[in-house]
């Protein structure tokens, strides 16, 4: 009998479709954390954190919806914050719903 170690959650992007999510796999995990890695160095400017928060959901949706990684002004065209958000989630396990996760990803001022 296997075991399942992580939960599959559906999340309803803006134009209504639906995406299924869990941990990312490694191979994009690696990636995903470089980049997430580099919200520090750019925390005081909202537009770069916003960029970089992006960049990570693109890396995600290649495991979650590999069509919408590959364009982010379409990716931009599904999301909204919250979403963007649930998604970092899923991927990394870096949780935003308290302030100590918040502060140490540099969201906080």
């Amino acid at each position: 009998m296997a075991t399942q170690v992580f939960e599959t959650t559906d999340l309803k992007l803006m134009d209504g479709s639906v995406i299924k999510m869990r941990p990312l796999k490694i191979s994009l995990l690696r990636e995903f954390m470089k980049e997430f890695a580099s919200l520090e160095k750019v925390s005081a400017d909202n537009d770069k954190s916003m960029d970089v928060l992006i960049k990570c959901v693109q890396i995600a949706m290649k495991q979650y919806n590999p069509e919408l990684s590959e364009n982010k002004d379409s990716l931009e065209e599904v999301l909204d914050l919250p979403a963007v958000y649930k998604i970092i989630e899923a991927a990394s396990g870096v949780k935003f719903d308290d302030e100590g996760n918040l502060a140490a990803a540099g969201i906080l001022g």
